[in-house]
């Protein structure tokens, strides 16, 4: 390829990716916003949470999901500071494991959880049940019976049979549970389809626009077991722009007002949900937690004034804004593949030794992130990449465009920030791969919360007759 006074991408014939990525000057630096806060290069070698990750390879292998201890806590603490009238619950569908539902006990979080599944996690790590509380679409009569029994905190209801399900339960149990109602405000959030959770037609909560809320809030306050504890809001996933919620809580605490106008019942609390956005990449601008405080405080002080109704006790369910920036995946590149397109362009293809089974977002959601060479300093300039996975798909593409040292080559480490959420979550054993670990990592200790599965971990369910 001729070279070109500006650097390899501006040549004739070069790909030069999407309009808000920018050449670096320095292929080796790494973008701050982008990582967790210990994040930073020795030396070219990337060091998280005071240990080197060519060291933490070394011991514990590729890929691994490599997480910041210090990092989670300080999100953790900012969302509990800055929301403090509030109850904060980590959504702990972007990742749980025990250590995570103990260090959220631990900085003052309640935990919301989604499945039996997820609920047995936090009873394994001895979370408190009164600062549990229970989503899900479609709960089944074991797991709410299970979620009552032990006591949690709130169960969101999702469904007319949901809340016949739950009187049969509190019935057979002689017990009480308080209960939100989940609602469909009619926003559409500026977000991907399959994040976006207030719209109309989806499969989530119950409509204001039809009646339908109202109407489940009539059952439940009039359910013998059921205490109606209040209101229930998600726009979505992955958003920045406040006017999402603004809309909803209008919509929201309209209806909370007319509940108190027509049935005398003032309900105690609502919940905002949570989605917001994370820095995948430099086009990504989030407010900190600081910021969406005084934004969402204002717009609900505003509506419940104009209303001329209190101001209910709010609640919101940070996920990915807590756990998304505290984690990175290293992987191994093991093949680096130049690709001659039409029109004389062409692409570099990094394959590392993971992919679409330890993170999916991409391949689902059109995701874009970043990466850097984690395992050295390069001397060489920056080339245009995509880097792809293992996997017999087309699709398995991890970073769809980068700049990397133009001279990457097998055996370096590429690590992929901003991996926290629903990256580990998601994971799958696609092709019989085995997900990885989370390496847990501070002050300069690494300590392995979820190990790699094994190869046996994936022949143990399989009990069919080896010998016929």
């Amino acid at each position: 390829m001729p070279s070109h006074e500006a650097g390899w991408a501006h040549a004739d014939g070069a790909l030069k990716g999407p309009s808000w990525l920018r050449e670096p000057t320095d292929s080796n630096a790494l973008v701050d916003h982008l990582w967790s806060t210990t994040a930073h290069k020795v030396d070219g070698v990337l060091e998280v949470g005071g240990v080197l990750l060519t060291d933490l390879v070394a011991e514990h292998g590729s890929p691994a999901y490599v997480l910041d201890e210090a990092d989670f806590r300080a999100r953790a603490a900012a969302f509990r500071d800055a929301f403090s009238s509030y109850d904060v619950f980590y959504a702990g569908k972007a990742f749980l494991c025990t250590a995570i539902a103990r260090w959220v006990e631990q900085e003052g979080l309640n935990l919301d959880v989604c499945s039996g599944g997820e609920l047995s996690v936090a009873e394994r790590a001895a979370f408190p049940p009164a600062r549990i509380g229970f989503h899900g679409n479609n709960k089944s009569e074991d797991e709410l019976r299970r979620a009552v029994a032990l006591g949690v905190g709130r169960i969101i209801v999702d469904s007319f049979d949901e809340i016949d399900r739950l009187v049969a339960v509190t019935a057979e149990l002689g017990a009480t549970t308080r209960v939100m109602v989940r609602v469909t405000a009619g926003v559409e959030a500026h977000t991907h389809e399959y994040i976006a959770t207030a719209h109309e037609d989806q499969k989530f909560g119950f409509s204001i626009t039809s009646g339908d809320a109202f109407e489940a809030v009539l059952r439940v306050q009039d359910a013998p077991g059921l205490e109606l504890l209040g209101l229930h809001s998600h726009i979505g996933s992955q958003i920045f722009d406040s006017s999402g919620f603004e809309v909803a809580a209008r919509r929201v605490l309209a209806l909370q007002a007319q509940i108190s106008e027509e049935i005398g019942v003032t309900l105690p609390e609502m919940d905002l949900g949570g989605g917001f956005g994370i820095a995948y990449t430099t086009q990504d601008d989030p407010s900190d937690a600081a910021q969406l405080a005084t934004e969402m405080s204002k717009i609900v002080e505003h509506e419940c004034r104009a209303l001329g109704i209190p101001e209910p006790r709010l609640s919101i369910e940070p996920g990915r804004a807590i756990v998304g920036p505290a984690m990175c995946t290293v992987y191994e590149v093991g093949t680096v593949k130049r690709v001659a397109l039409d029109g004389g362009a062409n692409r570099t293809y990094v394959s590392v030794d993971g992919g679409m089974s330890d993170n999916i977002r991409t391949a689902l959601y059109d995701a874009d992130y970043s990466c850097t060479l984690a395992s050295r300093r390069s001397a060489a300039g920056p080339v245009l990449v995509r880097v792809v996975g293992k996997h017999c798909e087309a699709g398995d593409i991890v970073v769809k465009d980068e700049f990397l040292p133009a001279d990457v080559a097998p055996g370096d480490l590429v690590a992929v920030p901003g991996t926290g959420a629903y990256c580990r979550s998601m994971a799958s054993n696609y092709n019989h791969l085995t997900r990885p670990p989370v390496i847990a990592v501070r002050d300069g200790l690494a300590r392995v919360v979820v190990r790699r599965e094994s190869i046996e971990d994936l022949l143990a369910t399989d009990v069919g007759a080896v010998d016929g």
